[in-house]
């Protein structure tokens, strides 16, 4: 790159900006909550791991391991990796800080960015994110139905209508070892009609032909043998234990064709790639928005992952969202408007610069968002970036406003987007139609909570309030 040109971001990895970010901040305000409800808690986890953890933990043959990792060799010759998901991290802090003795029951949850070098494509980037939770201790089918459950809740809370839980069984580890061998001898009768890549797995991770998207092999392994049908006696207790576990949480089973928003599915193709999965796998699955990828949420259990990392044998279960792929959904779904500060305040003449500052000081102190142009140009301009902002209200001070010793106010909504934003519009009805009573500004004055506050009404549209009283006529704006 030449000197002097302009640096660009790394090929699939985005900048968010503020009118993108309201939407991640509602889907994250929403998990903590939905979590929280469900006695998890956070933990949060270095964005770089030793390159071993994932190696053992993933798996070497997976195609994660082997092709996607952003790996590099810090100063002291030590294998460092940016981490491509979450649940080793998890894992390695469980074992690390001893949670399987001060808390063996943990429910932690997490958020935060993952990397892996992919093909860039719709709701698949190289830097991605995911919200994820993770359970320890509990091997009962009834910590796999509530992660189901929790799932679901998050989503219904964000008002998403198009979603599916598909549930299935990878059986235990010896299950899943005679599974691969069915898998390996079906397949290689036909290897050649396979991907490269496919072709690859065969030999190193069958199971991920399975989740092929290329058509040719989609087609031969929907002729596959289904893991339900190779499991043990235990695992298919386990199975039959969580779908009864689900109906008892009032999430029933679907087995027509047409997928039905708050019920589950039995899905023979579900599987997960990596090596430390054993029994329920599961997803979530969107029907529209981001797409040839309509997975926005997966996960399942993991009972000997502690075990591989040099734990004490402890049986898990979790999950992933990926949170780029969850966003896309909700905005093909739901328009989301940039919240916008509470007023505008626009400063000119003498009441530029300090005063302006100093009332909007107050403001902030009284727990009001307020914003202003620092410029402070000409009340054209400054009218200009209320608008743009989104406030409601703009609060005026000028000169005229400086010797009277009152701030204007003027609405910059309707009073059906103002009564949407949460503002008493009776008042501000009351005020805009008491104003056109006479046709130049008059004195008058208002009851509030008992107190005469003193008002200079403008047939033109806004309002004035004695400064004294200006914090509580704004609080009184926003109690409806």
């Amino acid at each position: 790159m030449s000197k002097g040109a302009s640096i660009t971001r790394i090929r699939g990895m985005n900048d968010l900006l503020p009118q993108d970010t309201c939407v991640w901040q509602r889907v994250e305000a929403a998990a903590r909550e939905v979590f929280l409800r469900y006695a998890y808690q956070e933990i949060r986890t270095p964005i770089m791991e030793r390159t071993e953890l994932f190696a053992r933990g993933i798996g070497e043959t997976t195609d994660i391991v082997e092709k996607e990792m952003y790996t590099f060799d810090d100063r002291d010759g030590t294998s460092l990796t940016l981490r491509p998901e979450g649940t080793a991290g998890v894992a390695r802090a469980y074992i690390e800080n001893g949670l399987h003795v001060s808390d063996p029951r943990a429910r932690l949850w997490y958020a935060g960015p993952m990397f892996r070098h992919e093909n860039v494509q719709a709701g698949r980037f190289r830097q991605f994110h995911q919200i994820g939770a993770e359970a320890f201790g509990m091997d009962h089918p009834a910590v796999d139905a509530e992660m189901c459950a929790m799932l679901l809740d998050l989503f219904a809370s964000l008002g998403l209508k198009n979603l599916e839980l598909q549930i299935n069984s990878l059986g235990d580890a010896e299950d899943r070892r005679n599974y691969r061998s069915v898998l390996v001898s079906y397949f290689s009768g036909q290897e050649n009609r396979l991907c490269e890549n496919c072709q690859r797995r065969l030999k190193t991770n069958p199971l991920r032909v399975l989740d092929c998207k290329v058509e040719g092999c989609s087609a031969i392994a929907r002729g596959a043998p289904h893991t339900f049908d190779h499991l043990g006696e235990q695992a298919r207790a386990h199975f039959e234990g969580l779908r009864e576990c689900l109906d008892a949480m009032g999430i029933r089973e679907n087995a027509g064709e047409v997928p039905v928003p708050g019920t589950f599915r039995i899905n023979p193709r579900i599987v997960r790639g990596l090596d430390y999965y054993v029994r329920t796998a599961f997803e979530v699955t969107a029907f529209t928005g981001v797409g040839s990828q309509n997975a926005v949420a997966g996960g399942g259990r993991y009972d000997q992952l502690i075990a591989q990392l040099g734990g004490h044998p402890t049986p898990a279960i979790g999950f992933a969202i990926g949170e780029d792929r969850l966003v896309s959904v909700l905005n093909s779904e739901q328009t989301m408007e940039f919240p916008g500060p509470d007023f505008f305040v626009v400063a000119f003449g003498a009441a530029g610069g300090a005063g302006a500052l100093r009332l909007v000081s107050e403001l902030r102190s009284a727990g009001f968002d307020v914003d202003l142009d620092h410029r402070f140009g000409s009340p054209k301009s400054q009218f200009k970036q209320a608008n743009k902002s989104g406030a409601p209200f703009a609060i005026i001070l000028g000169d005229g406003e400086l010797q009277s010793g009152m701030a204007a106010i003027k609405p910059l909504m309707t009073l059906e987007k103002l009564q949407a934003g949460g503002v008493d519009t009776e008042l501000v009805s009351r005020l805009l139609d008491r104003s056109k009573e006479q046709p130049e500004p008059f004195l008058a004055t208002e009851n509030l909570d008992g107190a005469g506050v003193p008002l200079l009404l403008d047939p033109s549209g806004q309002f004035s309030v004695g400064r004294d009283w200006l914090i509580r006529f704004c609080s009184r704006l926003f109690a409806g």
